[in-house]
């Protein structure tokens, strides 16, 4: 059974993980408890730093900022002024008209 192992290893350890589960995996005649020790080896040299602490402001449980929204009228001007840039500046791969139909 072979498992992803999260970011945190370099390239050489990346390929000395897939050469240790081609070896070692149970499929292919390797050793079950070789395998799965093998695998909390290299689980444990994946595994991140400590972890940020509570206090930081970059946590995703930080208190939740609640942003009023804009008033109506600035919420239609800004609508305006993207329709009308996007008609200005037409991509290529969007015809301006509709290609005529076939009639086979």
């Amino acid at each position: 059974m072979s498992e992803h192992v999260p970011g945190g290893l370099d390239a050489e350890q990346r390929a000395a993980y897939r050469s240790f589960v081609r070896t070692h995996h149970p499929d292919r005649g390797g050793d079950p408890e070789v395998f799965v020790a093998g695998l909390a080896r290299f689980r444990e040299m994946a595994r991140p730093g400590p972890l940020p602490s509570p206090q930081a402001p970059d946590r995703f449980d930080a208190p939740i900022e609640i942003v009023r929204d804009l008033p109506f009228p600035a919420r239609v001007a800004i609508a305006v002024v993207r329709t009308v840039r996007r008609r200005r500046h037409l991509r290529v791969d969007r015809p301006t008209q509709h290609p005529p139909r076939r009639t086979s």
